[in-house]
């Protein structure tokens, strides 16, 4: 297997670990939050024209259609009703992404914290490389 054209290992196995930067979970988060704003604004047909009593323009020409008997009226209504759904469905996608990308960024970011503080010397100072391959010997 190969992957990132890094050569695979016999046996499938690999000798690199997956690596995910913080700037990268930020990133994404950051793509999903803008994609829920522009979702948002751009895709509700059932709110664009609305009247007094908060029809869509959509919604009022269904209305307009069902009363002089087109079939087209509550065929409308019925595409505006699963329109906003997936609509709504999509957004809550994009929230929970941002969010939980957000989440694991700070999270990640604490753990590295705690694992620098637990890997100091007695001075405080930051343990070299050569002295952590002593303890997995």
């Amino acid at each position: 297997m190969q992957l990132n054209q890094l050569p695979g290992a016999p046996g499938g196995g690999s000798r690199s670990d997956l690596v995910v930067n913080q700037d990268d979970l930020g990133a994404v988060g950051h793509e999903a939050f803008v994609l829920h704003s522009d979702l948002g604004k751009q895709v509700d047909i059932a709110g664009v024209g609305a009247d007094n009593s908060g029809s869509g323009s959509t919604m009022q020409a269904a209305a307009s259609l069902k009363i002089h008997n087109f079939a087209l009226g509550p065929a409308l209504e019925t595409t505006v009703s699963t329109w906003t759904s997936q609509q709504k469905s999509l957004l809550q996608a994009c929230a929970h992404i941002s969010n939980h990308l957000d989440y694991s960024k700070a999270s990640y970011a604490k753990d590295d914290d705690a694992i620098e503080a637990s890997i100091r010397g007695r001075d405080g100072s930051a343990l070299p490389v050569s002295r952590l391959n002593e303890y997995f010997k």
